[in-house]
């Protein structure tokens, strides 16, 4: 008579299956880094590392989202033809291409006519938020990663209350988890206020779900249509983690490009709630001379929408590259793009910051620092506070500030939206800006930076083979 196999032969003989069977799953639609990262973790721990891969391993939306993206790209088209005939933008040269690939990408074209104010003071950008809801007549619409309950958040709570009793229809979109601290009482306050408020990407055990680290990053706000704000800044105490103090950088826009904030807008409040709010999204008058183009990117989208544009602009640099990012964990194509930029003759600055907010990160993009410095990239890292800011200049050509860290996440798994500046006011506002950046930070010496323990080596490297899931 045969035996039957015992408990340990049988967990032996389910190991192998998984690891086999991963190996042809784990690849399919990834990039290699992280299929490589996937494989590895399944090899070792092949059961736990399937329950995870099950978790957070597809970066895909679901299937019903999908269909209500596609649903919404007559209302996206619209917008964009109106806002071409309105307002289109005069571009030549390598602005004229960096349009067109953006329109490609984002499906929302570049306009003329704009006034832009780039605001890197804290408070200022939630006073002129405020200032600009009590003068709201219509509608506000406010999209933020964070929305505290907080002293901060509650002057914006105010004012949205304030202008729902003027009978000013005014809509909230807040991340659960990046305001998991306070999603219950800030909801509770804007609900008592008056104000429609939706959970983006709620997790749901009941249908097909999304994966709960794939989060709608954006922070856009949008007044009456004709205001629109983009940048890094969420609404909540600049020093909301103890210790730690930050630094932001928001671009306040009026004309024709904030009939693109609007429909970003729109389309996620669709996307959550199948409601669409504006069937057709006015075009503001121009109110300046300022040419501005709106990426947004997603995993809605067939294609990274700021990893591909950054990309290939870092490849085509003549002179200088500024990048300022509180993360940075960049994919092969980018730390190639950037490595042959220096041996082109390009002088290419990153910045980031001193101040640590998130370890695992930390470690993993400081891996990165030697490879870089060796290749000739400047790195500085600022001083005294957290530089949340996300910008992005390429010679005095193109200026961007959003909401999109440069690193594997931003990239490819959440919801950002990018404020490209394509004429020389612009960029030029956005140099003023990152030279205050640069003058407020240390660069670091490659010999020193080689000096450190071999301790905090041996966390670099570790933290660095789980970066692609970053």
């Amino acid at each position: 008579m045969t035996a039957l196999p015992s408990i340990g032969e049988i967990y032996y003989a389910a190991e192998w299956i998984i690891r086999l069977t991963m190996l042809a799953v784990v690849p399919l639609r990834r990039s290699p880094a992280a299929a490589a990262s996937w494989l590895l973790l399944i090899f070792f721990l092949p059961i736990p590392g399937l329950v995870l891969f099950l978790a957070i391993g597809s970066p895909r939306f679901p299937h019903w989202r999908a269909a209500r993206f596609e649903r919404l790209k007559p209302f996206v088209a619209d917008v964009a033809a109106r806002m071409r005939q309105a307002a289109p933008a005069a571009a030549d040269g390598m602005v004229r291409d960096i349009v067109a690939l953006a329109d490609r990408l984002g499906r929302l074209p570049a306009t003329s006519g704009n006034a832009v104010e780039l605001i890197d003071d804290y408070e200022a950008v939630i006073d002129r938020l405020v200032a600009d809801i009590d003068g709201a007549r219509r509608h506000v619409r406010l999209l933020a990663y964070i929305f505290a309950d907080d002293a901060t958040a509650g002057k914006v709570i105010a004012a949205l209350g304030r202008a729902v009793d003027r009978g000013v229809a005014c809509h909230v979109m807040v991340d659960p988890v990046g305001s998991h601290r306070w999603i219950k009482g800030t909801m509770r306050a804007l609900e008592a206020s008056g104000v429609r408020v939706r959970a983006v990407l709620p997790f749901r055990l009941w249908r097909e779900r999304t994966r709960r680290d794939m989060r709608n990053h954006r922070k856009l706000f949008i007044v009456d249509g004709e205001i629109g704000y983009a940048g890094s800044q969420n609404i909540v105490a600049r020093d909301f983690r103890p210790g730690v103090v930050n630094r932001e950088l928001v671009a306040r826009v009026t004309g024709p490009a904030v009939a693109a904030m609007a429909a970003i807008f729109v389309s996620d409040w669709y996307l959550e709630t199948e409601e669409l709010l504006d069937a057709a999204t006015a075009v503001p008058p121009r109110t300046g001379a300022a040419t501005l183009q709106v990426l947004p990117s997603s995993a809605d989208y067939a294609q990274e929408g700021f990893q591909t544009l950054m990309t290939w602009q870092v490849a085509a640099a003549r002179r200088e590259i500024v990048i300022v990012t509180p993360y940075l964990v960049p994919d092969e194509g980018l730390l190639g793009a950037l490595k042959t930029a220096v041996l082109r003759g390009v002088a290419v600055h990153v910045v980031v910051s001193a101040v640590v907010d998130q370890w695992l990160v930390s470690f993993a993009q400081s891996s990165y620092y030697d490879e870089l410095l060796s290749s000739g990239v400047h790195i500085h890292r600022y001083r005294d506070y957290l530089l949340h800011a996300k910008a992005v200049r390429v010679d005095d050509t193109l200026g961007i500030v959003g909401s999109s860290n440069v690193d594997i996440r931003s990239f490819r798994l959440n919801e950002e939206v990018s404020l490209l500046l394509l004429d020389h006011d612009g960029v030029q506002a956005l140099r003023r800006i990152q030279d205050a950046y640069l003058a407020a930070s240390d660069e670091i010496a490659l010999d020193a930076w080689r000096a450190r323990s071999g301790a905090r080596k041996l966390v670099e490297n570790g933290a660095r083979l789980v970066s692609p899931l970053l």
